[in-house]
C-alpha cells in the first residue's frame, strides 16, 4: 500500500469517529437545562410534600456538577466514553430524580442507580 493510500485510509477512518468537541455542545445544552431546572426548583417548584424539594435539589446539583465535568471530555484520552457516560448519568440519575420530585412518586427512581453507576464509570474512565 502506498503512502498516499495509507493517508487516504487514515482520513476515512478519522471521519467516521465523532468529533470530541461535540461534547462542548452537549455540555452547553445540558448547562442551559441545568440552570433552567435549578431556577425552577428554587423559585417555581411547589410540591405538596416538601421532601421532594430536596430530591429536586439533589438532581439539580448532580446535573450541574456533571455538566461542568462534561466540558473536559474533549481533552480526555477517551472523550466519547467519558462524555457518553457523563451524559447517561445526567439523563438517568438527574432525570429520574426530577421525575420523582415533579410527580411526587418514588416509583420513577428505578433508573437513578444506573445513572449513578454511569457517573462512577465515567470518572473511572479517566484512570485508563
Amino acid at each position: 500500500m502506498t503512502n498516499q493510500a495509507l493517508l487516504r485510509n487514515l482520513h476515512i477512518r478519522r471521519q467516521k469517529t465523532m468529533d470530541p468537541r461535540v461534547w462542548h455542545k452537549a455540555a452547553a445544552l445540558s448547562g442551559i437545562l441545568a440552570v433552567g431546572l435549578g431556577a425552577y426548583g428554587a423559585h417555581g417548584f411547589k410540591p405538596k410534600d416538601s421532601t421532594y424539594k430536596q430530591v429536586w435539589q439533589t438532581a439539580s446539583v448532580y446535573h450541574l456538577m456533571h455538566t461542568a465535568a462534561l466540558l473536559a471530555a474533549p481533552i480526555t484520552k477517551y472523550p466519547n466514553t467519558f462524555g457518553g457516560l457523563m451524559t447517561a448519568g445526567i439523563v438517568l440519575f438527574s432525570g429520574s430524580c426530577y421525575a420523582v420530585a415533579l410527580l411526587e412518586d418514588r416509583k420513577y427512581s428505578k433508573l437513578a442507580p444506573v445513572g449513578g453507576f454511569a457517573f462512577i464509570a465515567g470518572w473511572a474512565s479517566l484512570l485508563f
